[in-house]
C-alpha cells in the first residue's frame, strides 16, 4: 500500500468533539471505529457488516483496521485539513 493510499484511507477516520466525545468515527458519521472493530472481532465478515450497515463502505472497514494497527503501533496519526 502506498503512502497516498494510506493517507486516503485515514481521511475516512475523523474526530468531532460533539460526536461520541471526540472518539474516532467514520466519515463524520455517528459510527465509531470501535464498533466496526468489535463486529470484526466477534466474527462478523466485512461483507455481513456492509450488508447490515449499508451506510458503510468497504474502504471504511479497511480504514478502521489501518487506524487500529497504527494506533497499537504508536504511529502518529495527523488529521490535516
Amino acid at each position: 500500500m502506498t503512502q497516498a493510499e494510506i493517507d486516503q484511507l485515514l481521511k475516512r477516520i475523523t474526530n468531532n468533539p460533539g460526536i461520541f466525545s471526540g472518539k474516532p468515527i467514520i466519515r463524520g458519521m455517528r459510527f465509531r471505529v470501535i464498533d466496526v472493530l468489535e463486529m470484526l472481532a466477534n466474527g462478523m465478515s466485512a461483507e455481513l457488516i456492509l450488508e447490515e450497515h449499508p451506510i458503510l463502505e468497504k474502504e471504511d472497514i479497511t480504514a478502521c483496521l489501518l487506524y487500529a494497527s497504527m494506533t497499537v503501533n504508536n504511529t502518529a496519526i495527523v488529521h490535516a485539513a
